[in-house]
């Protein structure tokens, strides 16, 4: 017969090695590190953002471009500068999209 004391040590076991799973599936999508030059803003085709509260080492804003995922520092002011266009050009592109066509009927 099993004992109360080998079935919690076995559950804890399992609940950490799940737990141990989970987190080293979840640093694999993390940045680790930031890109250390400036890319220039016409290679950016979007961004995502990542927070620290998400399991992830570091926040940073990961570009993305034609070519891949750059982590890049949010404290960086060409950083958010890049955020804030792709931000407005999100806007403007939405704005186009809901105004109605102004073609006439005759």
């Amino acid at each position: 017969m099993v004992s109360v004391k080998a079935a919690v040590m076995v559950i804890t076991v399992l609940t950490l090695c799940l737990w141990v799973t989970r987190t080293s599936a979840a640093h694999r999508e993390c940045c680790l590190r930031y890109m250390k030059k400036k890319l220039p803003f016409f290679v950016i085709k979007g961004y995502s953002v990542q927070d620290k509260r998400e399991m992830c080492p570091i926040n940073a804003i990961i570009f993305h471009t034609r070519k891949g995922k750059t982590c890049t520092d949010p404290k960086l002011n060409w950083v958010m500068h890049y955020v804030n266009l792709l931000r407005q050009e999100r806007a403007v592109r939405k704005r186009k999209e809901m105004s109605p066509s102004l073609t006439k009927v005759c």
